[in-house]
């Protein structure tokens, strides 16, 4: 197994969509597809990389939708930013079920449930090999769990920020339409802008590049992809300056 200090990645930010924790249920969480999210995640912790996890809301909020219509956007925002937290619980929950300490720390001030965010205290924990996950996105209406997402891997002076998807990488065309499409082993901030590739919402990609924070898309579900990421093996896409 690598040591941590040969590793090209010792601190990562790893972005879970809400639908990740899905599985293949219309709406909510499903339990095995959890624990295999987890479980992936386990084996890195283990070789001492120490991570941080940003989850959305997609698989609560997104079974509201037609409750959420005509809604203020930035009331159906807080509600979404509830789902994560509802998420971040479930997933430290999981977490420890397999022996990984893990702490939930909210964007939003709910101090039953969750700490409230603060970096430094963020940091220790990290320090201290707990998984850290953040909920309620920045805390902001109008941002997704993206931008949540660069924010906090450059907060934490993460080395990489992960997107974890269904796709194990970026192709050339949607893959599951198109059997041609080729995925790309790296691709430029600038590459990805031309091509018009879809890495992640405009405002988190752009904060990104401008804090020169690398992206990796892999494949959460693909057997050992975190492991190989970490380790720098040709795995997923990677999204440079």
């Amino acid at each position: 197994m690598a040591e941590v200090n040969n590793l090209p990645y010792k601190r990562i930010l790893v972005k879970l969509s809400g639908e990740a924790l899905m599985g293949q249920d219309a709406f909510g969480i499903n339990r095995d597809t959890i624990m295999q999210i987890v479980a992936q995640i386990k084996t890195v912790v283990d070789m001492g990389v120490q991570v941080a996890v940003v989850i959305g809301g997609g698989n609560i909020f997104r079974g509201m939708a037609q409750s959420a219509k005509g809604m203020e956007r930035a009331t159906a925002d807080y509600m979404g930013m509830l789902a994560t937290v509802m998420n971040a619980l479930a997933l430290k929950e999981a977490f420890e079920s397999i022996g990984v300490k893990a702490r939930v720390q909210s964007a939003l001030s709910m101090q039953q449930i969750a700490e409230t965010y603060t970096r430094g205290k963020a940091m220790q924990y990290l320090e201290e090999g707990k998984v850290v996950i953040f909920g309620a996105g920045t805390g902001n209406p109008f941002f997704t769990t993206d931008t949540a997402a660069a924010l906090r891997g450059i907060e934490m002076n993460c080395d990489i920020m992960l997107k974890a998807t269904n796709v194990d990488g970026v192709y050339t065309d949607d893959p599951k339409k198109n059997p041609e499409a080729v995925r790309y082993q790296t691709v430029t901030f600038d590459e990805a802008i031309q091509k018009n590739l879809k890495v992640m919402d405009a405002t988190a990609f752009a904060l990104c590049r401008e804090q020169k924070m690398n992206i990796k898309v892999f494949g959460i579900f693909k057997d050992g992809a975190l492991k190989r990421v970490v380790e720098g093996e040709d795995e997923g896409t990677l999204v440079h300056i």
